[in-house]
């Protein structure tokens, strides 16, 4: 699987996003949305794409959405979205598998007329970016190891990810609070564990073997964690305790377990992400700007504490 090579903060993607690419033409008959996204099979992407297919539903209620995943390989993400452009879309909603080298793809798409919406990380030329404030939940969850380690003192690992937007940004947010800590020491930054489980028990099992004492982890995502927790339990390692960013549905029960490793979670809102983002891109192809080129969602850090009021990604939730 090919991975993205180059990542964007949020601070440099306001200055290339609002350059932007111009052409747009106006779409007010949305019959075809494509949406493509890092995988599928994980239950974040699976929520944003329900997000967007329930916000088409209520606004442009005769689209078409076709839904693919890119597995991080940008040439694969070329390749569907050209398949979108002869398909005909007016609106093409991307989860960018690289967010700078996505722009000649996006080029082409808006030479074609058609309206663009990023969401989750930052797509270089989309006429809009949704996201989550993804240096808030790194230190949101980073600050959650800081206030539990005693005399905020110990060793601390980082388990990586590939190297979107999102993921560098959450690392950076972690790292501005920790290494704000005199007595906090990071093992490891540069592990990439491909935000997966697999990924996660792999990278656990390496660096668990490498360090013979670690105090905490903090996991750029939640199958990153349930992976590196697992790793854990086959080397009876019991003595620190991970953090991460998601608040999937797997993560609830981990949390809720005291006699667990993963202790808190920064959550994100997948579905209304990509919904807010498929409305702004909708009014784009009718010629109505979006407040902002990028928006930032806040997440919320869940803990023992809060997890039993917690929503979680199903929007139903406050009516069952």
């Amino acid at each position: 699987m090919k991975l993205a090579r180059y990542g964007l903060s949020q601070i440099a993607l306001g200055a290339l996003l609002t350059a932007g690419l111009s052409g747009t033409a106006m779409a007010k008959d949305i019959t075809t949305v494509g949406i493509t996204v890092g995988s599928l099979g994980n239950p974040y992407f699976a929520a944003t794409d329900k997000g967007i297919e329930a916000r088409s539903k209520e606004i442009t209620p005769g689209a078409k959405t076709i839904a693919v995943s890119s597995d991080y390989d940008l040439n694969k993400q070329f390749t569907q979205i050209d398949n979108f452009i002869a398909a005909g879309a007016q609106v093409i909603m991307v989860n960018a598998a690289d967010p700078v080298a996505i722009a000649p793809a996006l080029m082409k798409a808006h030479n074609a007329g058609i309206a663009i919406g990023a969401f989750d990380v930052a797509a270089t030329g989309a006429d809009v970016t949704v996201m989550t404030d993804n240096v808030k939940a790194g230190s949101q969850s980073c600050q959650y190891i800081l206030d539990h380690l005693p005399n905020k003192t110990g060793n601390v690992v980082i388990a990586n990810g590939p190297q979107v937007s999102s993921v560098i940004d959450r690392v950076k947010g972690c790292e501005d609070v920790l290494k704000a800590a005199p007595g906090i020491k990071i093992l490891s930054d540069n592990q990439n564990a491909m935000g997966s489980r697999d990924g996660g028990f792999a990278v656990g099992q390496s660096l668990l073997t490498r360090f013979p004492k670690i105090d905490a982890v903090f996991a750029i995502n939640d199958p990153t964690a349930i992976g590196f927790e697992l790793a854990a339990k086959q080397q009876n390692r019991k003595e620190f305790f991970i953090t991460s960013v998601d608040g999937a549905p797997d993560i609830v029960p981990e949390i809720k377990n005291k006699d667990g490793l993963i202790k808190a979670s920064s959550a994100q809102d997948p579905y209304g992400m990509a919904g807010k983002a498929y409305a702004y891109a909708v009014d784009v192809a009718n010629g109505k700007a979006p407040p902002a080129k990028v928006i930032l969602l806040s997440p919320t850090l869940i803990t023992i504490d809060n997890v039993d009021s917690y929503k979680g990604w199903d929007p139903t939730a406050a009516t069952k």
